[in-house]
């Protein structure tokens, strides 16, 4: 014991030094291209008159083989002959600029970055502006850290937008959520609002303020169950459930956001590793959908296309696999390790390696890493105060107030008064949990409030107990939770799941509560004078179907990890400072789901074997809350404006002249065959008037689907074609538009994964009302 704690101290002295040291090398950004070194002036590819094309090409032909090697990994080591600084690819920034990743440190002058709500609660807002506010938040923050001399890279490997197909699925609360078209939405804001582009796109004129990566490309949506793991992990993927459901948010992505990155996924796409499919990253990405970026690995990804999933014989072959497919750069060493010996083994012609380089580069310069120092140019201005500034702060809140969803909320128990002599117990092992907060993917936040902080702003007469140590709850301690609640006017339950219980490498085994609970969850609202406030923390859904039919429960909040900010935001919801309006951006299923082998990728359901389905979409199983399912403190009927909104939509009318197509039940028409013209000039309006009846104004989304009586062909059940958040007054009527895309709105993939629209009736539906429209094609 003594020996180690002597050799402690000298090693925690070295450390200290060493990052004392680093503090004072850190104050300068990295950048290539100095105006004070004479040889640049001689390199064409500093020359920023030059189209970044040229300029790239001028660089890499300037490389050794070994330099260039050595270009093809996250952390890129100098070229000091060339004045080019190392570079590392790997940052993060999910809800934040964070320290995961390799490239940034936040230490020094910034200490801290905003802390934005996990996105699955962002997400439940179905906010799009909010999304890219939170976006451009994080852009501004992501540079201001690197103007200060504390990030080494600008490549940021957000957002990830793969389906929540699955509620075990621990990474689920990293995604927006389960919808293609939504998920799609929230990619888009993003990315832009990261690079610097516009709310409505078009304005990103070459320079990125920081680069955004769309991942995991594709189908990944599993990491460790039942002894199956991402790693080794084939998804077998109809092409009617890839072309409807896991591409379309890559899609928009790539074509509407116009994002600079992709990451290519750990698992195999029907045989295929993701990172060695030529069809996926070249064919599909760069070539229909005109993706100008970089494609990087997953960490790893390269090394066990060889080493576990045994597709490539040798090492080289996986190199030479990923290379021809269109992948760049390699998050890990095999790259670095096996390129020079395939190229020796004249198994990889040298081209493949500068096609790579030249997509590597032209992001570098696209930052403006090669233009000279970045504090005189573009973003140059952006310094220290504006991270964790009270803006971006103030946002963080905004983005918790509008996701937290009421699912319960009994005879008006909320919000509570708010009474000088009110008394109140707060229950639970997530009451005063700050890291559960944060949830994955996270910085050291400006600052955090818990929930139990921000209720004692409300009641100064306030008890807590955890009731129990962990989340895991094996041994509440319910005898002195009882007596707390016992003594309160009201009792706030704080419970759920945190990343011990779902989070990246581990999925869920079951959709209860863990451990005791729900014991102490029942067993408080039985001794509480009044029914019970719960608060639910968690990224993906839990079955609380005893607290939803316990009427001593009055009122459940689901209130995701809500961010630095999330105690404000819970407390000002529970006592009415902030009227909810968040919906569920996934289905709650009943525990009964579990039957369902996570690694049964089909998304429709199936009859004859008993499949259920996946997602508001195709599944017809038992639910305990749907898809876009919230209340308020305000109710907000609906109706359709009937003069503005047509009952017949004719698709009969292209003047391709292809005739209609017959499956077995429907007459059918393939998008393709309707053409984009034919698609732009029949769009129409979808007019929704909507009405605040409470006493409160109010922030909520109006979610419009179509649906069907009785789908068939694999047509979705029912699909949300749009939404929008809006404010009303107490009292206040306001009149919303959608516009509808006949082609995207109403078509569903068939069994080839082409579009179609079938013939038929539908109904546009928004909260309980529908508006029939009869397609003919």
């Amino acid at each position: 014991m003594k020996l180690r704690a002597l050799i402690l101290i000298p090693l925690i002295f070295f450390s200290t030094l060493i990052f004392l040291i680093d503090l004072t090398e850190s104050t300068q950004p990295p950048y290539s291209c100095d105006s004070s070194n004479p040889s640049t002036e001689s390199y064409p590819f500093c020359k920023t008159t030059l189209p970044i094309h040229e300029r790239v090409h001028d660089l890499v032909s300037r490389l050794t083989l070994d330099e260039k090697i050595s270009q093809l990994v996250n952390s890129a080591p100098p070229i000091p002959r060339l004045g080019i600084p190392s570079y590392e690819w790997w940052s993060e920034a999910l809800h934040g600029v964070a320290d995961v990743g390799k490239g940034v440190r936040l230490y020094g002058t910034v200490s801290s970055a905003t802390s934005f709500p996990q996105v699955i609660l962002t997400a439940a807002s179905f906010n799009e502006h909010l999304w890219y506010r939170i976006g451009q938040a994080i852009g501004t923050e992501a540079r201001a850290v690197y103007n200060a001399g504390q990030a080494t890279g600008m490549t940021f490997w957000a957002p990830n937008i793969n389906i929540f197909r699955d509620p075990r699925w621990g990474r689920g609360q990293e995604t927006p959520g389960e919808d293609p078209m939504m998920t799609g939405k929230y990619a888009v804001a993003y990315v832009r609002g990261v690079q610097g582009d516009s709310y409505e796109g078009g304005k990103l004129a070459g320079h990125l303020k920081a680069s955004a990566c769309c991942k995991h490309f594709t189908a990944y949506d599993l990491d460790s169950w039942n002894n199956v793991t991402r790693f080794g992990f084939n998804a077998k993927v109809t092409q009617q459930d890839l072309a409807d459901t896991y591409q379309p948010p890559f899609k928009s992505c790539v074509e509407q956001g116009k994002a600079s990155g992709i990451m290519c996924a750990y698992n195999q796409v029907n045989g295929v590793p993701s990172c060695a499919d030529h069809n996926l990253l070249t064919k599909t990405a760069r070539g229909q959908w005109d993706f100008h970026g970089y494609i990087t690995s997953d960490c790893d990804a390269v090394g066990i296309i060889h080493d576990v999933q045994g597709y490539a014989k040798q090492p080289e072959d996986a190199v030479v696999d990923v290379l021809k497919a269109g992948m760049d750069v390699n998050c890990g060493t095999y790259l670095q390790n096996y390129t020079k010996s395939a190229v020796q083994q004249k198994k990889l012609p040298i081209t493949f390696i500068d096609k790579a380089l030249h997509n590597l580069f032209s992001i570098r310069m696209r930052l403006g890493l090669f233009d000279g120092n970045p504090t005189k140019l573009l973003f140059g201005n952006i310094g220290p105060d504006q991270v964790c500034s009270k803006q971006h702060q103030v946002l963080a809140l905004e983005a918790a107030e509008d996701g937290i969803v009421l699912l319960k909320n009994a005879d008006k128990l909320l919000p509570l008064p708010k009474s000088k002599g009110i008394s109140l117990a707060v229950i639970g092992p997530n009451a005063n949990a700050s890291e559960t907060l944060l949830g994955n993917y996270h910085g050291p936040p400006c600052k955090v409030i818990t929930p139990l902080e921000g209720l004692l702003g409300y009641a100064k007469k306030t008890v807590y107990h955890p009731g129990c140590d962990t989340v895991k709850c094996p041994n509440p301690t319910i005898d002195q939770a009882v007596k707390v609640a016992e003594q309160a006017d009201y009792v706030v339950l704080i419970v759920g799941l945190d990343q011990s219980e779902e989070r990246e490498a581990h999925d869920r085994d079951h959709l209860y509560l863990p451990g005791k609970q729900q014991q102490l969850i029942s067993s408080v609202a039985k001794a509480a004078k009044k029914p019970v406030i719960l608060v639910i923390l968690s990224g993906g859904p839990v079955d609380i179907s005893a607290a939803k039919d316990n009427p001593k429960i009055g009122s459940i909040l689901w209130a995701g990890y809500p961010g630095e900010a999330g105690g404000i935001a819970l407390a000002e919801i529970i006592f009415g400072d902030h009227n909810p309006g968040g919906r569920l951006p996934v289905t709650w299923y009943t525990q009964d789901y579990i039957k369902t082998p996570m690694t049964d990728m089909r998304m429709r359901h199936d009859k004859k074997s008993g499949y259920p389905g996946r997602t508001y979409r195709f599944y017809t199983g038992e639910r305990v809350f749907d898809f876009g399912y919230g209340l308020s403190y305000s109710n907000y009927p609906y109706n359709f404006v009937s003069s503005l909104t047509q009952k017949k939509l004719y698709l009969n009318e292209s003047s391709v002249g292809l005739p209609a197509k017959n499956s077995d039940s429907r007459r059918y028409r393939l998008v393709s065959d309707l053409g984009e013209e034919f698609c732009q000039k029949n769009l129409f309006k979808v007019t929704v008037r909507a009405k605040n009846d409470g006493e409160m104004a109010g922030k909520h989304p109006v979610l419009l689907f179509v649906s069907q009586k009785n789908p068939s062909n694999g047509s979705p059940i029912k699909q949300l074609v749009g939404f929008k958040s809006v404010i009303l007054s107490a009292g206040e009527k306001a009149e919303f538009e959608f516009m509808l895309n006949p082609c995207e709105h109403f078509s569903h993939a068939n069994e080839d994964g082409s579009m179609v629209v079938e013939e038929g009736s539908r109904f546009l539906v928004v909260g309980d009302v529908e508006h029939p429209i009869h397609v003919i094609v």
